[in-house]
């Protein structure tokens, strides 16, 4: 007998992979009408969790200005 994993271990997996390492879709697209270019479009997305993006630079100073504003608002609650 095999082991057999349930469909909802691998969609935990991988998403678990996705946080942790990451995952950049690029797509180019060009729409056209009697080929002749009209649209050009390049579209590039980056999914991750926030460690991971912050530690390619990605989102880095929102990230700062989060936490600065997490510690401000816990520093005026205790006023």
């Amino acid at each position: 007998m095999e082991p057999k994993r349930a469909d909802e271990d691998v969609i935990v997996d991988l998403i678990d992979v996705i946080l942790r390492d990451g995952a950049v879709i690029e797509a180019d697209a060009i729409i056209s009408v009697a080929d002749i270019p009209l649209v050009g479009l390049k579209l590039r997305a980056a999914l991750a969790g926030m460690a991971t993006m912050t530690e390619y630079g990605i989102f880095e100073e929102w990230d700062r200005v989060q936490r600065q504003r997490a510690l401000d608002g816990d520093s005026n609650a205790e006023n």
